[in-house]
């Protein structure tokens, strides 16, 4: 399943509030079941990394617009997911070092200039799976694989990455939820997830928590009955967050996620970031830790900087207000 990287910049904001509903139990495992087989008659047995497509139909550089000062510790907008994933693994470095222990990795994986929803859900999801693998293996050492649970949206999601991507790795595998028929009418044991980890656990990778909202939920308390006052880390590795900071799930209808940007988000340091914005006026949102967060926009061959401050923006403050007047 080719992720390419030439596909074209397109970019909606998530603020629609009438669209959005939550999918019943039943729909959920519908989907994924499909999903799984669908992916798995695609797959095979495996996916080699070669079926990633790694080079744009463009050179990217990087400029600087009127707001920068210095470009000398500058990280250029990546070429391809090869040299993303080396960035990525830098700045999540960085961040250990100065003691970040909640952070987060988001980007597209449909291509570098696509946003979500380009790419069918499923084949995203596998998309970002294989990326996960070749980033925890630059970043995890070999003797600290077994240290080191992956946790994925589900138990079937576990089952296809043992079969196809994660085969023969050495890595914890693990799932958040196990969606039942009849947790709708709240028959379901409920599984504290500080019973899931091992004391010899150091790190957790959150696989994008993003199709059922009560993934998120998990993900919090995750971090606070298995992370918080112990010296193991978490990332969560695109778990399409927008959605949450942006407000695309209305308050009144979900109250637990909303209070996740007052409780749970702001614990977070993004360490590395992409989103794109479509349009005549598009551009791209970049940060790479530790460094500032950047409005870039195309034109020819090269991403010039348009805009940078030390806080992340909304992306409503980028599409109709910074991109807009540049």
């Amino acid at each position: 399943m080719p992720l390419s990287s030439t596909s074209p910049t397109v970019f909606s904001l998530p603020f629609s509030f009438s669209t959005v509903s939550k999918p019943t139990i039943a729909e959920d495992l519908n989907y994924r079941r499909n999903t799984f087989k669908e992916r798995l008659n695609v797959c095979g047995c495996g996916i080699s990394s070669d079926k990633i497509s790694r080079k744009p139909d463009f050179a990217i550089n990087s400029a600087s617009g009127e707001n920068t000062s210095s470009l000398s510790s500058d990280v250029p907008f990546p070429y391809d997911y090869s040299e993303l994933l080396q960035q990525a693994k830098e700045a999540t470095e960085l961040a250990l070092k100065d003691n970040r222990q909640l952070m987060e990795i988001e980007f597209p994986t449909a291509g570098l200039e696509s946003v979500p929803g380009d790419g069918e859900g499923g084949i995203e999801m596998t998309g970002s799976m294989q990326l996960i693998r070749e980033f925890c293996d630059i970043f995890v050492t070999p003797e600290k694989a077994t240290r080191t649970r992956i946790f994925f949206p589900e138990a079937s999601e576990v089952q296809f990455a043992r079969n196809s991507v994660f085969g023969g790795a050495s890595f914890k595998l693990d799932y958040l939820t196990k969606p039942s028929f009849f947790e709708d009418f709240g028959f379901i044991t409920k599984v504290k997830m500080s019973d899931r980890v091992k004391s010899a656990d150091e790190l957790f990778l959150v696989a994008y928590p993003y199709f059922n909202v009560n993934e998120m939920l998990v993900v919090e308390e995750l971090y606070k009955e298995a992370v918080v006052d112990t010296p193991r880390k978490m990332i969560i590795f695109n778990g399409e967050l927008d959605r949450i900071r942006s407000g695309y799930y209305p308050s009144f209808f979900y109250p637990k996620l909303a209070a996740l940007t007052r409780t749970f988000m702001p614990k977070m340091e993004t360490v590395y970031y992409i989103h794109n914005f479509k349009g005549r006026k598009g551009g791209v949102l970049f940060r790479c830790y530790p460094g500032p967060w950047k409005v870039l926009r195309r034109v020819r061959n090269r991403y010039i900087c348009l805009h940078q401050q030390e806080t992340m923006p909304s992306l409503k403050e980028v599409a109709l207000e910074i991109l807009p007047s540049a």
